[in-house]
């Protein structure tokens, strides 16, 4: 049998923790027959699960028949795009053709004989949607990693009056906390402020375990072990039981903790670590030095006021590094963090 674990990002591993209420609200809500929201948001750290959530959402929509799903990419211009996949949709061309929609001038097909050519991308795309309604099916558009962009800016501009034309149109887009951030407080765009966010917390720790106790045939305590080391990271549970498939035979769960470390730093943390400012940097290495929990003495031992630490405190905690769930503690939320940050150090 081959490994079951990948280390690849956004591709769906074979053993694979679903995050069930999450995707089942998603799913419930965009199949409603009144849908409280079109646009869900998903966002957390990288290697939350953000891409593969999203995958599996956008599949099992596409297994209806009443539903289109089109995936877009957030670096190109992204309504020229939706366009260009609207058009080639084999179930729905041969409508595009009948109702005489000529939209070759935006190079899409080919001119049709009296029908007069449309010269507006929006207003192709929503032509394309009227006739998507009138077949009765919904369009679901998926966008991962989004970032604040001006591609990004006006498809999203164009989506909310396409929403205000009550045309049956959804948006599930995937993004880091900042760049969510960042996105939603544009002037234009402060509708995304009323769209619901999936925050990806880590993943149940009672379900990691079981998955290692039923792949590797562990006993409890072992299986606790390797869960704890996880901290519920999905991508760290990919890692440590990649590793330990390959070494199970021949090296302990301690002697792969080195290239468990590497992993974790090559394809995270160097990269989270590279968008902190020097700042975020000092606070996270005095944790980790004096490996004080309690906000009160990190921040007098950095010598900063309870106000500016708070700023801080809130961003690392968006940024996915720290851990704020005990009133007046923090600690790191990501897996054997505290020992990457002491490598910074030296």
């Amino acid at each position: 049998m081959n490994n079951p674990f990948t280390l690849s990002f956004g591709k769906k591993p074979l053993q694979y923790i679903s995050r069930v209420p999450q995707t089942n609200e998603i799913l419930e809500n965009f199949n409603a027959l009144e849908p409280t929201s079109q646009i869900y948001m998903i966002t957390g750290v990288r290697g939350s699960g953000k891409t593969v959530m999203m995958t599996g959402i956008a599949n099992e929509l596409n297994k209806m028949e009443e539903w289109i799903v089109v995936e877009l990419n957030a670096t190109r211009d992204l309504l020229q795009s939706l366009a260009a996949k609207l058009y080639s949709l084999p179930e729905m061309y041969a409508h595009f053709v009948q109702a005489k929609l000529d939209f070759s001038i935006l190079g899409l097909g080919v001119s049709l004989e009296n029908a007069t050519p449309i010269t507006d991308i929006e207003n192709a795309i929503a032509l394309m949607l009227a006739e998507i309604q009138k077949k009765k099916k919904r369009l679901l558009i998926t966008i991962d990693e989004v970032t604040n962009c001006e591609y990004v800016r006006v498809f999203a501009s164009a989506f909310q009056i396409f929403m205000r034309q009550e045309y049956p149109i959804f948006l599930l887009m995937t993004g880091l906390y900042d760049n969510i951030y960042n996105l939603q407080n544009e002037d234009s765009l402060t509708f995304l402020y009323r769209a619901p966010k999936m925050i990806l917390e880590p993943l149940n720790y009672t379900a990691v375990r079981k998955h290692y106790m039923d792949i590797f045939g562990l006993d409890m305590e072992v299986a606790g072990e390797m869960t704890g080391l996880t901290k519920g990271y999905p991508f760290a549970f990919q890692v440590l039981g990649y590793l330990y498939w390959e070494n199970r035979e021949v090296k302990t769960i301690e002697e792969i903790l080195p290239e468990y470390d590497q992993y974790l730093e090559e394809y995270v943390y160097d990269k989270i670590w590279s968008e902190l400012s020097e700042q975020d940097k000092n606070i996270l290495i005095e944790i980790s030095q004096s490996k004080a929990t309690k906000v009160k003495d990190i921040r007098e031992n950095i010598g900063m006021k309870s106000e500016l630490f708070s700023v801080y405190r809130d961003r690392l905690k968006r940024k996915g590094v720290l851990d704020t769930r005990t009133y007046g503690e923090v600690s790191f939320a990501l897996p054997r963090f505290a020992e990457f940050v002491q490598t910074r150090m030296l």
